[in-house]
């Protein structure tokens, strides 16, 4: 599949996206589609984060939308106060990001689990072995304890709503 055909917000439900952003006390704001989203890390139709205002234009990928929220959810509490385009972080805390995108497409109609490691892998997200679907069910228990051990999802891989304190 072409990174063209990845789920853009404009296909799926935007009130689903909204409200799962809310649960985490994030704003969903749309910009118009020449406009680069302010805060967005790789500009173009990428998402973009300042503060707890996550900004898309309408063809804004759903992943690039839930990749980050997750890292609105996965930094520390002191840089998720001066969030602003680049939320830093290291490979374990960005590898928890990408994992709990996989788990929050479960919660927008039209997109779902599997299309999020298909379009991940057509927009060019490498891992190790290969595919977003080999890391996420063959390689990535070190990434799901991290998560666990800092109650962002549950024993059964859903969501805690909760936010990284430490």
């Amino acid at each position: 599949m072409p990174a063209s055909e990845v789920i853009r917000l404009r296909s799926v439900a935007r009130l689903e996206v909204a409200v799962l952003l809310d649960r985490y006390g994030l704003e969903l704001r749309l910009v118009a589609d020449n406009e680069t989203p302010p805060g967005s890390y790789w500009g173009e139709s990428e998402a973009g984060l300042r503060g707890r205002q996550l900004f898309a234009r309408l063809d804004t990928p759903v992943h690039s939308i839930l990749h980050e929220a997750s890292h609105f959810v996965c930094v520390t509490p002191e840089r998720r106060v001066g969030m602003d385009t680049d939320a830093g972080g290291d490979f374990e805390e960005e590898n928890g990001v990408c994992y709990l995108q996989i788990l929050l497409a479960d919660f927008v109609p039209q997109l779902g689990r599997d299309r999020m490691l298909a379009d991940m892998d057509s927009w060019g997200y490498t891992f190790r072995l290969g595919s977003a679907r080999a890391w996420f069910e063959s390689d990535a228990a070190d990434t799901r304890a991290w998560l666990l051990r800092h109650g962002l999802i549950t024993g059964r891989d859903e969501p805690t709503w909760k936010l990284r304190e430490q």
